[in-house]
């Protein structure tokens, strides 16, 4: 699985989770995004608007 903003391949457990998290846009498609895009963009209107 790789990161909506900035590509890169996004960690997961060992259990198969994802280390990251999911934002829905205004359509309902849902957008992973990994734990550094997290820490870069502060609200999910700045997730929103750097998504490619």
């Amino acid at each position: 699985m790789k990161c909506s903003i900035c590509s890169k391949s996004i960690e997961t457990t060992f259990l198969g989770k994802m280390l990251g998290t999911y934002v829905k846009d205004g359509k309902g498609k849902l957008h992973s995004i990994c734990f550094e895009c997290q820490k870069k963009f502060a609200s999910k209107e700045e997730i929103l608007k750097a998504i490619k």
